[in-house]
């Protein structure tokens, strides 16, 4: 039966997730010692006609051995060559898969100053790249795979083989995976449910919204003049449907880039740079972070919101309810790909142009100023507190229940 769900989940990260096409390349990111599920996604895609599988491998302890052993000067310096192909097949407009397994404290005791260095090269060399992706030129998904550390941390009382295989049902489970085949119709069927409601947010047209939790959540987001909800997946501009996370139960627009006040707290760690940071608690005034404080990890936070200007100021709002799949399963999987969709959440960094009517036509220029926010990282962390509420004023005054106790008021 694993076997068959590890086929299944496969076809469908290939099938919906990226939706490969015939004739086209798939670049495929995999953790080294998850060979045989990358063997499963290209037999996928060949199966599903694409040109060509190119096969990208990770590995979490040779991330960490670079880190700590590797000269100083090579955290300032990313491989221009690395840059390039990505950015060619981008162009080209193959579809990229990437698959994560990651070690949630992979890089405890790392200098955080190395880290910063080695984001903000990797960053600025694939600007080009990444721009790419702000057009909507390819089509993208991130899907996740159980692994012993990643499985002990979410289930430290288990042995580790009973950890992997919880973590790989939890997995099944949040992804609508049964080994039966039912995977592709079900994850429809869920994009409809999702959209129903962005239409509702939609029709709305909030002016701002205003957030507000016991834990000392009080912040009035502004959204972006003429932004766009969206959820469900995303659409390239040749006009190829995508799905980019897998799980996704989020609903999520841009912020305007300097319309945001007040104080904003997380309720779930954030892994950021193989480090657990706990309890954030960020100020606001103007759309930037000011003030950026944690109980653990501040460091590690505090240079994460300064890789450049844009990182200090927020991409994105998601609306995610306190009640859904992934928070019922009462797990807190020290992955972001999985904890935003059990938890409303904002991202500092970059915001999605196509969140915006118009917005991946536009300049980067033009872009700033309908008011996206540009920077080259994009982190998501998590404010959907149990008693949660956000209201939304539409532009004539109106006030309207968004949130009442964590969960959608419609």
């Amino acid at each position: 039966m694993m076997e068959q769900k590890w086929k299944e989940y496969a076809r469908l990260l290939v099938e919906v997730g990226v939706n490969i096409q015939k004739g086209q390349t798939l670049v495929l990111f995999c953790p080294v010692d998850h060979a045989p599920f990358a063997r499963l996604c290209a037999d996928a895609a060949y199966d599903l006609g694409a040109r060509e599988v190119v096969n990208v491998w990770t590995d979490n302890y040779m991330v960490r051995a670079k880190y700590l052993r590797a000269e100083d000067s090579v955290f300032s310096e990313f491989p221009q060559w690395r840059a390039d192909m990505f950015y060619a097949l981008a162009k080209q407009g193959a579809a990229f898969l990437h698959l994560r397994a990651n070690d949630p404290e992979n890089l405890l005791g790392v200098d955080p100053e190395r880290i910063l260095r080695a984001n903000k090269a990797a960053g600025e060399a694939q600007k080009p790249y990444r721009a790419l992706s702000a057009r909507n030129v390819y089509p993208w998904t991130i899907g996740c795979l159980s692994s012993p550390k990643w499985a002990k941390k979410v289930f430290p009382d288990l042995e580790e083989s009973a950890a992997v295989q919880a973590l790989w049902d939890r997995i099944f489970e949040a992804v609508r995976v049964k080994g039966d085949g039912t995977a592709v119709e079900a994850w429809k069927q869920h994009t409809e449910n999702l959209r129903r409601r962005m239409k509702i947010l939609n029709d709305y047209n909030f002016k701002s919204l205003h957030y507000k939790s016991a834990n000392g959540t009080d912040f009035t987001v502004m959204l972006a003049v003429n932004h766009v909800w969206e959820a469900g997946g995303d659409v390239t501009a040749s006009g190829q449907p995508y799905m980019p996370n897998m799980p996704t139960e989020e609903i999520f627009t841009a912020p305007n880039r300097t319309g945001s006040n007040g104080v904003i707290c997380s309720v779930m760690p954030l892994c950021r740079d193989g480090n657990v940071i706990r309890d954030i608690r960020f100020t606001v005034r103007d759309g930037k972070i000011v003030e950026a404080h944690a109980s653990s990890g501040e460091e590690v936070l505090k240079n994460a919101i300064s890789v450049d200007e844009g990182a200090s100021y927020f991409g994105e709002v998601a609306l995610v309810p306190y009640d859904s799949p992934i928070r019922r399963s009462g797990v807190l999987y020290y992955e972001t790909l999985y904890d935003e969709n059990a938890s409303c959440h904002f991202a500092f960094g970059h915001a999605y142009a196509s969140t915006l009517k118009g917005g991946t036509q536009m300049t980067k220029e033009e872009q700033k100023a309908a008011g996206l926010n540009d920077s080259i990282t994009h982190v998501d962390f998590m404010v959907g507190a149990k008693d949660l509420s956000i209201t939304g004023t539409t532009f004539d005054g109106r006030e309207i229940p968004v949130f009442i106790d964590g969960n959608f008021a419609f």
